[in-house]
């Protein structure tokens, strides 16, 4: 049986890079993807999906930054398949800058397109993700883990280092329902976006990548980060101010406890069935 048989996966940008990639190959693994029509390419990636015998439905127009667009899209996936398994939010936009040269404008359009989108989606999906006891991908990137002395990028850093932090938090409140939260953080990747601009032959990034950083990172990413990701073995550990646990569809197991904190008092104060024996297999 194929890993995602009859799964709903619910993946925004799916018009091209790591959207259409994760698209086709869920939709290999048995997945029925429902992606969106932000871009004319997501129609073809539908058509590649059918092609090789998969279901994919491209909904409408897709703002990943407006409630009533996203709510929209939410609600076609549900009305059309029953529910939601898995949801990718992948999708979004930047504008790079220094922070004494970019505009406010520039800087909140990033964090909405970025952070925004990843919250909306969540938010309006939830529901649909406990009632499935399903899990969230999120896209965060090594910006959001270390500065750079070459990518003028304050926006950028800002939002992915917060999408990593929301991806740990909707984990730990995932944890109850059995709903499992993961972020990827892949480095520099060559899609169109930055074909044109972080990896054009005149950016001063160009000169400190090996050429196989970026090389063919899209199919690698899917292929051996993001789809395990969707596996129901595959846990998300947090460390919290209670102590260090891991997120299963099955509740938390707790891995260890902070100083000075008891087994009953996390037991207490938790909502999630806790269980203090193994921790639980990995992807």
């Amino acid at each position: 049986m194929r890993r995602l048989e009859g799964k709903v996966a619910l993946i925004s940008g799916t018009a091209r890079g790591q959207g259409r990639a994760a698209a086709l190959r869920f939709a290999a693994e048995g997945a029925i993807v429902v992606g969106d029509l932000l871009h004319e390419g997501a129609l073809e990636t539908q058509r590649l999906v059918g092609e090789a015998g998969g279901t994919a439905l491209t909904s409408g127009l897709l703002d990943v930054t407006d409630e009533d667009s996203v709510r929209a899209w939410v609600e076609e996936a549900v009305d059309a398949f029953g529910g939601i398994d898995i949801l990718y939010a992948n999708a979004g936009a930047v504008r790079f800058g220094a922070v004494d040269t970019q505009p406010y404008e520039d800087f909140t359009f990033t964090m909405r397109a970025e952070l925004d989108s990843v919250w909306l989606a969540a938010h309006t999906a939830w529901p649909h993700l406990v009632a499935s006891r399903g899990c969230i991908l999120t896209v965060g990137s090594t910006a959001g883990l270390t500065g750079s002395l070459t990518n003028r990028r304050t926006a950028h850093s800002a939002s992915k280092g917060a999408v990593i932090s929301l991806t740990r938090q909707l984990a730990a409140e995932g944890a109850p329902h059995g709903i499992r939260a993961n972020c990827v953080s892949p480095g520099m990747i060559d899609t169109e976006g930055s074909l044109g601009d972080l990896l054009a032959d005149d950016h001063p990034m160009v000169i400190v990548l090996m050429d196989h950083t970026a090389k063919d990172g899209i199919p690698k990413i899917v292929e051996e980060c993001t789809l395990p990701l969707t596996g129901e073995r595959c846990v998300h550990r947090i460390i919290t101010d209670l102590g260090v646990l891991d997120v299963t569809p099955d509740g938390l197991a707790l891995v260890e406890t902070a100083p000075g904190v008891t087994y009953d008092e996390i037991k207490t104060k938790t909502a999630a069935p806790l269980r203090a024996d193994a921790v639980t297999a990995a992807c």
